[in-house]
């Protein structure tokens, strides 16, 4: 039992929902949703305020200006991506405190909330995670 226990504590260590993040986002707490696709698919359509860092550009000069006590929860596509798992481990090697998105974009878009960029789309019916 306190194997299972101890899997559940680390995954929600490195893992956050998107109601979680909207949730923190929203109460000002000190972080950032980090897009590590390319920049063509962040121009496209991101989360409000995020920031782009694709991450295979990841490297102590890129990522000099940014705050190692700020929280960056990465992102990408979705669960057929592994971007944002890339960039979590390489944002991690770099000093910097990371959680993943679960889902991606995509269940950000498919619980409701908004998106900026090119493909941009307003907040729809939000369905609240029953949890």
């Amino acid at each position: 039992m306190e194997d299972q226990i101890k899997y559940y504590q680390n995954k929600l260590a490195f893992e956050m929902d998107s109601s979680d993040l909207f949730d923190a986002l929203n109460d000002g707490e000190k972080v950032i949703a980090l897009d590590a696709r390319k920049a063509f698919g962040f121009e496209a359509e991101h989360i409000p305020g995020a920031i782009n860092i694709p991450h295979r550009e990841m490297t102590i000069e890129s990522t000099k200006h940014l705050d190692k006590e700020i929280l960056y929860v990465t992102y990408c596509d979705g669960i057929g991506c592994n971007a944002s798992t890339k960039g979590a481990l390489n944002m991690t090697r770099l000093g910097f405190r990371v959680k993943e998105l679960l889902g991606g974009i995509e269940w950000w878009k498919f619980d409701g909330y908004a998106t900026e960029g090119t493909n941009g789309k307003q907040a729809g019916l939000k369905i609240e995670c029953a949890c």
